[in-house]
């Protein structure tokens, strides 16, 4: 079995924590078992490395995020690239080309997709070990989990079985009937007493059946052309454009722990601590939460069932029952994001300038963790000014190898080739300045410091 774990997201359901390059599923808000706190992903991918399928797992996402995965996860994480955000159908056909034609993965190999962001406990990924074994009992196109329901939910969508099938009173998963998307409370309590199950968007097919699929609707088998036509692909998602199409559907019941942290209620409902940064919240304000990503402290008073998050990209007070609103209400708030994790450490965003004649100046506070390197490259619209302020280093700049230390102003002029790696964890400010300061103005030519190193020699 192979597992394609689904890593998307706007950032719009958790503002201001969560943006556009740092989606829910990397917001280190949780505690594992050790105290430490880590991300969703962090612990999906801790769960599956307990239950021994983190080696056969390759994460599925889009160029924005292979940063924050590399540097949440690992640099040797399986990653296969979307170029642009299109929808879940999108993004497994992508996958599917890639294990076919990268991967030279076998068609009758069973295929599970989850998405990056499940909480759920172990044993939730012990039960998705057994699709390949329903998939083959059952001879259907797809099998999925699906949670039985707690309660009668307005959130999720639901699986509608076949009932009293005789075929299936033995075994212990049921044909697919229909699916019911977010029906009132009334029509889920119908669907509960039909025995229906939460769809939790986890499903297995064979690769086979996939690529077939992809031959039928004439797209590329090759990832590389399918990387070409991919802005091509129509922006649906797999349940829509093949799952609710297919007859051959059966579904395996969870009856364990599982939740959607969708929202910033269902998420502190599984924070450990009320307090999560600087900060403090009286004694009369119950059931509230401060997340606090700034350096200046917050203060909580009398507000009870509220939530306060503060971070570079903006401050957020919210009634807990209100929260699902929030995507919604911010739909158009436009902001580039203040705070991005890359593999090599982090920056965040302390103040940005446009003047009337067009000139840009973007300031950052950018940490380089201890061994770890920048890319080398050069910038072809700005130039940049870095002050270092704390830590030791080295930095490749014209082909020179130069030591830098905490004091040093180095100018990086536009069409400078550059990196740098840091001794111990390092701090510096960085000015950029010119006509046009957009993340995307970089040519990197290698990542690896050895091969700069050779570059240079």
């Amino acid at each position: 079995m192979k597992i394609i774990l689904l890593s998307g997201g706007s950032g719009k359901r958790l503002w201001p924590l969560s943006n556009d390059l740092r989606s829910k599923q990397f917001l280190k808000v949780l505690r594992n078992d050790c105290g430490e706190m880590e991300s969703m992903v962090q612990r999906v991918w801790r769960q599956l490395e307990n239950v021994g399928l983190a080696q056969s797992a390759y994460v599925a996402t889009g160029k924005t995020q292979v940063e924050m995965i590399h540097s949440q996860l690992s640099d040797q994480v399986p990653i296969i690239i979307e170029p642009e955000r299109r929808d879940t159908f999108p993004a497994i056909a992508l996958a599917a080309s890639y294990l076919y034609s990268m991967a030279d993965i076998d068609l009758d190999q069973t295929i599970a997709v989850l998405p990056v962001d499940s909480y759920v406990e172990d044993e939730f990924f012990i039960k998705i070990r057994e699709l390949e074994t329903i998939l083959n009992q059952s001879g259907a196109d797809l099998a999925l989990v699906g949670v039985k329901p707690t309660y009668p939910s307005e959130k999720y969508g639901y699986i509608i079985p076949y009932m009293n099938d005789e075929l299936e009173t033995n075994l212990n998963y049921s044909k697919v009937k229909t699916f019911k998307e977010k029906p009132s409370e009334d029509e889920a309590q119908q669907y509960i007493e039909q025995h229906a199950l939460w769809n939790c968007g986890v499903f297995a097919f064979k690769l086979g059946y996939l690529i077939e699929l992809l031959i039928d609707r004439k797209l590329p088998l090759q990832y590389e052309e399918m990387t070409k036509q991919y802005g091509k692909l129509e922006k649906i998602s797999f349940d829509y454009e093949v799952i609710e199409k297919t007859d051959r559907v059966v579904a395996l019941p969870y009856e364990g722990h599982w939740k959607d942290l969708g929202t910033w209620n269902t998420l502190t409902e599984e924070i450990a601590s009320n307090v999560i940064g600087k900060g403090m919240i009286s004694e009369d304000s119950k059931d509230t939460h401060l997340i606090n990503e700034l350096d200046i402290p917050v203060a909580i008073l009398g507000l009870p069932h509220v939530v306060v998050a503060s971070s570079p990209d903006g401050i957020l007070v919210v009634d807990k029952s209100s929260s699902p609103k929030l995507k919604d209400f911010i739909k158009d708030m436009e902001q580039r994001p203040m705070y991005e994790e890359r593999r090599w450490g982090y920056y965040r965003v302390l103040d940005y300038q446009k003047f009337d004649d067009g000139h840009e100046v973007l300031t950052k506070r950018i940490c380089i963790r201890a061994g770890k390197n920048s890319s080398y490259q050069y910038h072809l619209h700005r130039d940049e000014f870095w002050t270092i302020t704390a830590g030791l280093g080295e930095m490749i700049m014209d082909d020179r190898l130069l030591s830098v230390k905490a004091g040093d102003v180095i100018k990086i002029p536009a069409g400078t080739l550059h990196s740098i790696r840091a001794m111990n964890d390092m701090e510096l400010i960085e000015v950029q300045t010119g006509s046009e300061i957009v993340e995307e103005d970089v040519v990197i030519l290698t990542v690896d410091w050895t091969q700069i190193i050779h570059s240079v020699s």
